[in-house]
């Protein structure tokens, strides 16, 4: 069959039409497990998009937010609001009710779809927005019966498409709304079908054959790496998308080893989190097999094939339901050493690049013999510079943001008159267009004898400690002398459990920093971090587990 691919809409049919009963979304709940099939997914949101069309009378281009956590009913709304040619504002759960006030008092949607969860919050905000006139909850039984849902609105199934341009937005992805005015990314439907076309041509490296794939989804809706690869591409090859009512691992492994999950997209931080799993259940196996585990995993090295593997670990491939093949990590800086780990076992692990501005997947590193060190080639569509004087990598292409929601000026900064889009990460690019990425500009520390210093590959090396569950490395400003303005490495280190039962107090301290000095002697002297700090807590970490590098660095000014 041919593929339409004039637009979205034309997209969301074809696939339909392709897999009508074949599962494309499903999550359990607590009465079982709650599937959508294509046929049902496209019923649900043909029943939304004609309620917001007919019912509420919403206008073309009028702002649709939704505050809710990833479920099933998330993509059926997503698809409505396209349908119904409306802008898609997915907000962050996660944030304050002042920080969503700031956003939506940019955005300024007309209706509101909200889950059960956060009805109390959408309510609130109502009473300060004043365009937001409708508030949809998206489970079966809302409390409050005042309120409609997407299950008790009229069964009419009949609307009429609103198709729009490729360069119409189709959402506002806001990057930022903690202080000053928020940061809302317009991405538009070029955009989308860009990615799209890319994506359809890299992970086909992945996935050379169509078949019965169940992905699992764990990172936010809102987070436009998942919207453009985690849900609209893996539907538009066909695959079956399941979430988790929550991110312990227990709900994550349930639902891994109940569906069969192959393929997962996930964040660097929950990559560590599942190889801490494998790692207590070898501890909590037999002694045999604790004796012989080193043995097999150095052999494994020497092995290329996945099927013997997959048969030398058995154990703990049955720990991830027996089927899980590979994961794509993005979001953050990768960890090569867990990659390593899992690719030592027989679960390949690819990574890709990008940012919110660019919709978001720049690079993606899925070779056969690929470099860890490199964040992949970058996508066929993408044009590349490396500015001389600084090394920022800058792209321009079709997957390049339409601009900053209300903020040409800061749009201006960001897209120069070429339209290239200078990304704030330095990087070197080879002859093959494999990217590495060195550092961000704005993390850049400043010595006093102006050497400078990217923290990322400070912490590249400290990662290497099986002592540290974490770490942050910035620069802290001397202020005063002749080294005023310039600044000193500082680091903090989070130990790991078994480290703190080991040791408490100023005997745990020394244990930490001496860590921090060995491995430190792996660096260039100018680069070794002066200030230490032991934590006892977690590092704070946005909603796709990146840690907050401001925050850790204030966290420790406090003290």
């Amino acid at each position: 069959m041919r593929e339409r691919e004039s637009n979205v809409l034309s997209l969301l049919e074809d696939r339909t039409n392709d897999y009508a009963r074949k599962i494309a979304l499903g999550m359990k709940t607590t009465f079982g497990w709650r599937e959508l099939t294509y046929d049902g997914l496209s019923l649900m949101t043909r029943r939304i998009a004609s309620y917001l069309m007919n019912d509420l009378g919403l206008k073309r281009n009028e702002k649709l937010a939704i505050l809710s956590e990833s479920k099933p009913e998330y993509g059926a709304c997503v698809f409505a609001s396209v349908i119904a040619g409306l802008i898609t504002v997915p907000l962050d759960i996660k944030l304050t009710n002042h920080e969503l006030e700031s956003i939506l008092s940019d955005a300024l949607p007309s209706v509101m779809l909200v889950s059960q969860s956060y009805i109390d919050k959408a309510l609130e905000l109502q009473k300060v927005i004043p365009t937001l006139k409708h508030i949809i909850v998206m489970d079966q039984q809302p409390e409050l019966n005042e309120l409609q849902s997407i299950y008790t609105i009229p069964a009419n199934y009949k609307c009429r498409w609103r198709h729009r341009s490729r360069k119409s937005t189709v959402f506002i992805i806001y990057t930022s709304g903690t202080t000053g005015a928020p940061k809302g990314v317009e991405t538009t439907f070029g955009n989308m079908l860009a990615q799209l076309a890319d994506l359809k041509i890299v992970l086909r490296q992945i996935f050379p054959k169509k078949g019965d794939v169940r992905i699992l989804s764990i990172l936010p809706m809102n987070h436009l790496f998942e919207m453009t690869v985690g849900f609209t591409t893996f539907l538009n090859f066909g695959f079956s998308v399941y979430y988790t009512k929550s991110l312990k691992p227990k709900d994550v492994l349930n639902t891994i080893q109940d569906r069969k999950i192959q393929f997962m997209i996930l964040v660097p931080a929950f990559l560590r989190l599942l190889k801490s799993l494998m790692e207590a259940e070898i501890r909590n196996s037999s002694k045999i097999y604790q004796r012989t585990f080193p043995i097999k995993f150095f052999l494994a090295k020497f092995l290329p094939f996945r099927p013997i593997k997959k048969i030398m670990f058995r154990r703990l491939h049955n720990l991830f339901g027996g089927s899980f093949k590979a994961c794509l990590s993005g979001g953050a800086p990768f960890d090569i050493e867990t990659a390593r780990f899992f690719k030592r076992i027989g679960i390949d692990v690819y990574e890709g690049y990008g940012l919110t501005e660019t919709s978001p997947v720049a690079t993606m590193n899925v070779e056969i013999n690929r470099d860890l060190h490199s964040v992949g080639k970058l996508l066929p569509s993408y044009d590349y510079k490396v500015d001389e004087n600084t090394g920022e990598l800058l792209l321009k292409g079709p997957s390049v943001m339409k601009g900053y929601h209300n903020q040409p000026e800061l749009t201006a900064q960001a897209i120069d008159e070429e339209g290239f889009f200078h990304t704030g990460d330095i990087a070197r690019v080879d002859k093959e267009r494999r990217v590495y990425i060195t550092g961000r500009i704005k993390n850049m520390i400043v010595l006093s004898g102006g050497k400078k210093v990217f923290p990322e590959e400070v912490e590249a090396v400290l990662e290497k400690s099986d002592k540290f569950e974490e770490l942050c490395v910035f620069g802290v400003s001397r202020e005063g002398g002749a080294k005023d303005g310039t600044e000193d490495i500082a680091v903090v280190v989070v130990p790991k459990e078994h480290i703190k039962e080991q040791y408490q107090g100023e005997e745990l301290i020394k244990v930490m920093r001496d860590e921090v000095k060995l491995l430190s002697k792996n660096l260039a002297p100018y680069k070794r971090p002066v200030n230490i700090t032991v934590l006892n807590q977690a590092l704070p970490r946005t909603a796709t587990r990146k840690i907050k590098r401001r925050e850790v660095k204030e966290l420790v000014l406090a003290q």
